[in-house]
């Protein structure tokens, strides 16, 4: 009898790690530096072998073709004209497809808007909040800000319907701003989807000086490969407490007056745990179900670890569904549980969080223990805090009722 195969999400970068901005923060660009030799072009020949076998592979009705980068759309418009005509060829009888993309949004003109409209595309735009905000790290390779053109390109996607949603990572320019971002995304670009992502920046003695300087800016070998190791952190890495304090204060607006009208993945992800129900990887007890495809067929065990050592195998060589299934990468979401340090498996909110991403696993608990996430005091405070009201939504969702219904109740419930 064969082992059915795990569900799993994969993300394609047809571009590699290769942006049209420098952003300072964002230390994908020095993946570039795993293929110093070749084109970070994903080929036609490549793309027809990668929808196949996503679409032989895929356990549910569902099938999700996602690309990122770096920037995807630098891989023009035809590739992907052609990813959705190969898409509907392979696509098995039932099987339901969701185009996504996540793009910095600023070569966003009318024909992809209307490209990304008429193929029911969901697009996510990456921007840290009004102006001066985003453009404190999110800069192009000129280091001038990039906000006027990404907020073209969003009104652009808005003017053509187009479903967007809003990335926002959050830093030490802008966290100490909750509600003027929030506010910022709700009011002024009027999103009703936000993704907020903490920036938790490692480094070690040998490395850490560079990383400062950002990774944007530096080439070839003056910029070292990222790689989940160290226990420093760069000066644009958000604190545990501002974390923390970020969300709290987002999350007591939103419950007073946005339940239902503001998706914010944060707070439907903790719905979830509240619940019984474990929405994202990092907040469940094991992870291993999001994996990566290069541009040139490598896949790797997570977007995060896109580092030898976490490559699984390439797809020309290798069948999608071997890689997925294989024991290597059984074992690298098993791992998320069994490194948990005993202080957080004796927590009291580890149903929420179960250590969140190992990437950021590397400070002591106060046992001395290795191993205790670096946003533990900002997850653990947002937690508690938001306790009472997760109850008494989860309550209501139990009763088949709307969890925006909270916003009726007295304050404090």
């Amino acid at each position: 009898m064969q082992t059915p195969l795990p569900d799993f999400h994969l993300l394609a970068k047809p571009a590699g790690a290769a942006c049209n901005l420098g952003c300072q923060y964002c230390f994908f660009l020095s993946k570039e530096n795993l293929y110093p030799r070749e084109s970070p072009l994903m080929d036609e020949a490549l793309l027809d072998t990668y929808i196949r076998q996503l679409m032989e592979s895929s356990p549910g009705p569902q099938v999700d073709i996602a690309w990122q980068g770096g920037e995807p759309m630098l891989r023009g418009l035809d590739f992907y004209r052609r990813s959705v005509q190969l898409a509907n060829q392979y696509r098995k009888p039932n099987q339901r497809i969701l185009h996504t993309m996540q793009t910095n949004g600023t070569l966003v003109d009318d024909e992809w808007a209307v490209f990304f409209k008429e193929n029911n595309y969901l697009v996510g735009i990456s921007v840290d909040g009004p102006r001066a905000l985003h453009d404190a790290y999110r800069v192009n390779k000129q280091n001038e800000g990039s906000f006027d053109d990404v907020i073209r390109g969003w009104n652009c996607l808005r003017k053509h319907d187009v479903d967007v949603n809003i990335l926002c990572t959050i830093h030490a320019a802008n966290a100490d701003h909750p509600l003027e971002v929030y506010r910022f995304f709700r009011d002024e670009l009027q999103a009703q989807y936000i993704q907020f992502i903490p920036i938790v920046e490692r480094a070690t003695p040998e490395t850490i000086a560079l990383a400062n300087q950002g990774w944007g800016g530096q080439k070839g070998t003056d910029r070292p490969l990222y790689k989940q190791e160290g226990n420093l952190v760069t000066e644009r890495t958000v604190k545990a407490g501002q974390f923390g304090q970020f969300l709290i204060s987002i999350f007591d607006e939103w419950v007073q007056r946005d339940v239902g009208k503001v998706y914010v993945t944060t707070f439907d992800v903790a719905l979830g745990s509240w619940l019984g129900q474990h929405n994202a990887c990092i907040v469940a007890p094991t992870c291993g179900s999001a994996l990566v495809l290069e541009h040139n067929g490598d896949v790797y065990s997570c977007d995060h670890y896109v580092e030898p050592d976490h490559k699984l195998g390439n797809i020309r060589e290798t069948p999608l569904k071997t890689l997925v299934s294989s024991e290597k990468q059984r074992r690298f979401g098993q791992s998320k549980y069994d490194t948990l340090p005993k202080y957080c498996k004796e927590c009291p909110v580890l149903f929420a969080c179960y250590g969140e991403c190992p990437r950021n696993r590397f400070i002591k608990t106060p046992d001395g223990e290795d191993g205790l996430n670096y946003l533990c005091a900002g997850y653990k405070a947002f937690f508690i805090h938001i306790d009472k009201p997760m109850k008494a939504m989860a309550s209501l969702v139990r009763q088949g009722r709307y969890a925006d219904e909270i916003m009726q109740m007295p304050r404090g419930t």
